[in-house]
């Protein structure tokens, strides 16, 4: 018996994927998966004759309806409507001369409001005033209806020193209200950007929403043949004339296939797509995971599936590389189903499609794939709306200043309109395609080439729509010092704080991400973690693999709101730095019992962090010396902080910690010394331990107390 797909089906009945698995379960009772699910020859005739039923059907209801209804459709609801029409015209008639007459005199009740409440020194005041970011010290005294004397007399018990004019900042403000008895509360939410009533907020009309392109991020791990796969279909676009190609600089290019229109986005690596979705940009709407037959899953590839599960987006297989005489794709299928990635004709729901990049073999399939897999996601925005959408890449030229490639996710957006681009703005001068072909306007889905801001963006910034271009650097001024006040006052997840969100009731699941030096570890560890979970809060670990912690996982962690554990590793020099910046947490242990514990003790708020490691710096060994009565002399150079005498060490070897002791000794050239900057060479010894390798890194820190100040 021969089998038939729901989308070839649903090709032959002339109707949508979507449409048919609805029919089949509403009037079949029968639960299909999704677009790729097989049905038999028998069931197929049932439809058929089920479709050709409902046609006939409702062909002649509407035929009727014609015949009876239309002198009713064509007059009175016509009548109705240009009746309302007509309603509301006048009454925004009447709006706009009411609102024209109160701009005339506008400035001049201004003017005499602001003069008559100076003068007659009768504000109206309930106890509590607004104000932004910051106030001057005149507008204060006439807000709170004090003499200036007064205020800047009280300023200077706080320690500042002000003229009448000068600004004070919302804190200071608040403090000197308090002594007046006032309620001063911040006037202006930073997170709203329309302070100024001028972004456009409009809301989405369903009737405006038409069918949009999907966008596609190719990932897995490295040499699978992502760029290749890549390459192959740029090409194959090209050649064949149609609306394609790409240049490097864009990196975004579209493609055509059948008339249904492909957006790639040029950033294949995971850490691209990962941050990407740390600025909150969610710009993917299906990937394809590159996986070779030949290699089968490999670190990388279970990276790009720990985030594309995280940012909850649909996952098409392409199993590359078929045309290698080792190619094994049911290995491949195999090794997915541990990740809860199941082939749909093994009972699950991924679609899985075996391509080669160098043949072309199985890249018109996967295409196809593509497309049926957007449709099923029925993919909309409103092309006539206002301008959104998210920066793809950024740089800046000599010749041409600040470029950036849109990519347009709802309205238009054409020459001429004044946007915020993330902490920039600019007015677009000039948009180009991937070919560099002047554009004036560009719809959803459609990545443009953009010239006119006032700086280089981010990539992931968001830009929206903004009627006037003064306004638009105003908002930005006000994100920049917003941007200050976050990199000061910005806390991540910590397991110092867990136990004060349980208390909260602010947590429900907490995410970790584990390292460790052996895979075996590394499954005990993610099991145990795991069994920790409770009804308060659900331990998931979102990640584990082997080897050092790296800037990939310190992003992972910081879009996650993630912990990382690590287990016998550390992380590298760039990982501590991009942690310090990101405000992640970073645990390491030596026995896992330790690290239960610690996470156990976080969950019932019993964590005492009385005892901290602080970091102090590292060396690098360069140079081995063998002294007899002495043991090993290492001849070091101090890569980051400082290294001190008697202070505690760990021997890392590839990022695997070997070895943990304290320093026997520390000179510079014969002299014994107290502390060795970064810079500078040094010689050192380590307790009970010789085995040391040239390129060791020695990594010093030191436990202190700190006192809690909650709990």
């Amino acid at each position: 018996m021969s089998k038939i797909r729901i989308y070839e089906l649903a090709k032959d009945l002339n109707v949508s994927s979507k449409e048919l698995i609805n029919v089949l379960k509403m009037e079949f009772n029968v639960d299909v998966k999704n677009h790729m699910s097989v049905l038999s020859d028998e069931d197929c005739e049932l439809i058929k004759e089920y479709f050709n039923i409902s046609n006939s059907e409702n062909f002649s209801s509407n035929e009727n309806t014609n015949k009876d209804d239309g002198d009713f459709i064509n007059k009175d609801d016509k009548e109705n409507k240009q009746d309302i029409v007509q309603e509301y015209e006048d009454k925004i008639i009447e709006e706009i001369d009411k609102q024209s007459n109160k701009n005339k005199n506008k400035n001049k009740k201004q003017f005499k409001n602001k003069y008559d409440k100076i003068h007659s020194n009768e504000i109206e005041f309930d106890g509590t005033i607004e104000i932004g970011r910051t106030i001057s010290v005149r507008e204060l005294s006439q807000r709170i209806n004090k003499s200036t004397a007064d205020i800047i007399k009280n300023l200077m018990f706080l320690g500042l020193m002000v003229s009448i004019n000068q600004e004070i900042d919302f804190e200071i403000a608040k403090k000197l209200c308090e002594k007046y008895d006032i309620n001063c509360i911040q006037k202006y939410d930073y997170s709203n950007d329309d302070k100024y009533g001028t972004i456009s907020s409009e809301e989405v009309d369903i009737k405006n929403l038409s069918k949009r392109p999907p966008i596609i991020t190719v990932m897995g791990h490295v040499d699978h043949g992502k760029t290749s796969l890549l390459d192959f279909i740029r090409k194959t676009d090209v050649t064949q004339k149609e609306a394609g190609g790409i240049t490097q600089h864009i990196g975004a290019y579209k493609v055509s296939v059948n008339g249904e229109i492909i957006t790639f986005i040029d950033t294949p690596g995971h850490e691209a797509f990962t941050q990407m979705r740390a600025r909150g940009a969610k710009v993917t709407d299906i990937v394809v995971l590159v996986v070779a037959a030949d290699d089968g899953i490999m670190p990388q590839t279970v990276e790009a599936i720990n985030h594309c599960k995280s940012a909850n987006v649909p996952i098409i297989v392409a199993v590359n590389k078929i045309d290698k005489p080792e190619a094994n794709v049911d290995k491949v299928k195999q090794e997915l189903t541990e990740y809860e990635i199941i082939a749909e004709d093994w009972g699950g729901s991924t679609v899985f499609v075996n391509v080669s990049a160098k043949t072309g073999e199985g890249i018109e399939e996967l295409l196809e794939m593509i497309i049926l897999t957007a449709d099923i996601q029925e993919l909309r925005a409103n092309k006539l709306g206002t301008p959104k959408g998210t920066v793809i890449e950024s740089k800046l030229d000599k010749g041409r200043g600040p470029l950036a490639t849109f990519l347009i996710q709802d309205g238009s957006l054409k020459i001429g309109d004044s946007v915020i681009v993330g902490n920039t703005y600019g007015k677009i001068r000039a948009m180009y395609d991937e070919n560099d072909n002047p554009m004036k306007e560009a719809g959803p889905s459609i990545p443009v080439l953009v010239l006119g801001l006032n700086e280089v963006p981010d990539a992931g910034d968001k830009f929206e729509f903004v009627k006037d271009e003064k306004v638009a650097r105003q908002i930005s001024n006000d994100r920049k010092e917003q941007l200050k006040d976050n990199l000061s006052n910005n806390s991540k997840v910590s397991l110092e704080t867990v136990y004060n969100q349980i208390k909260e009731g602010t947590i429900k699941e907490l995410n970790l991400i584990v390292k460790s030096d052996v895979q075996g570890s590394s499954e005990a560890l993610k099991q145990s973690l795991e069994k920790l979970s409770s009804e308060t809060i659900k331990v998931k670990v979102i990640h584990s693999a082997v080897g050092a912690i790296n800037e990939s996982d310190i992003i992972f962690a910081s879009t996650s709101s993630a912990i990382i554990i690590g287990f016998n590793v550390r992380p590298d020099t760039n990982a501590l730095a991009l942690a310090e910046k990101e405000k992640v947490d970073i645990r390491t242990y030596k026995l896992i019992y330790e690290a239960l514990d610690d996470i156990k003790s976080a969950m019932i708020g019993l964590l005492d962090p009385d005892i901290k490691e602080v970091y102090l710096g590292r060396v690098e060994i360069r140079q081995l010396y063998r002294i007899s009565n002495v043991g090993t002399v290492a001849g070091c150079y101090v890569l980051d902080g400082k290294i001190n005498r008697n202070c505690n060490v760990r021997v890392l070897r590839q990022g695997v910690v070997i070895f943990e002791s304290k320093l026997s000794s520390l000179k510079r050239f014969k002299d014994d010394v107290k502390e060795v900057a970064k810079g500078y060479e040094c010689g050192l010894s380590i307790e009970n331990f010789n085995d040391l390798k040239e390129e060791d890194i020695i990594e010093g820190f030191e436990m202190k107390e700190f006192k809690r100040n909650n709990l």
